[in-house]
């Protein structure tokens, strides 16, 4: 049977899509999904879930070759730095529960793993990351320092561009107010995502034959 590819906490299925695109089962897992039925797109399932709590249904279990998250940065991120004494801990609690259970599932699947978020407290409390990018080393024409958390023999893809180009945007900060602002800030660059694919296809595919 072919691996699958997990994405916990993810809402736009953009870090899966050349993985499915490929023909790869792929599950999005996150508890912005509709609760009672899953949603079917091309070879991605998207499906409710809070990563504390949620199985891998029967079918993919020992089949997963690689699984990424996204662990919501709003209470731990630098930008939100000013409201950290009026939230106090109980919110940084709940953000380090969910990180915990992200890197849980994947030391748990034995596949290789990437946790992803920006600079913010999850270092102080987790570690330092394994590496950072900002997305314009893999073509996408903006600006934000982002953290990777990884394992289980992920591979980090080489950058594309090495030096800033003078076009680069930091439109992460820019953005106006509205319901949308934080799920824009914090999709995933599809320029990073497909490097990620090339990097790994052949040590999933490996890992599958085995």
């Amino acid at each position: 049977m072919p691996p699958v590819v997990i994405s916990l906490c993810d809402f736009s299925g953009v870090m899966v899509l050349p993985w499915a695109e490929a023909g790869f089962e792929c599950y999005c897992v996150d508890t912005r999904h509709p609760i009672r039925s899953d949603k079917r797109k091309g070879n991605t399932t998207f499906t409710w879930g809070d990563v504390r709590s949620w199985c891998p249904p029967a079918e993919i279990r020992g089949r997963i070759g690689i699984v990424f998250a996204f662990p919501p940065c709003t209470h731990v991120a630098s930008s939100g730095a000013r409201d950290f004494r009026k939230k106090r801990n109980i919110l940084l609690r709940d953000s380090l529960e969910l990180f915990a259970a992200c890197e849980m599932v994947a030391t748990w699947c034995g596949a290789p793993y990437m946790i992803e978020n920006p600079v913010g407290k999850f270092s102080d409390h987790m570690g330092k990351p394994d590496h950072t990018f900002h997305p314009w080393e893999y073509g996408d024409n903006w600006s934000k320092r982002t953290c990777l958390w990884t394992g289980n023999g992920f591979v980090m893809p080489e950058p594309q561009v090495t030096s800033q180009p003078e076009e680069v945007t930091s439109r992460t900060w820019t953005m106006p107010d509205s319901k949308w602002r934080a799920d824009a800030r914090n999709k995933t660059p599809e320029g990073f995502a497909r490097a990620v694919f090339g990097a790994n296809i052949q040590s999933v595919e490996r890992g599958a034959a085995r």
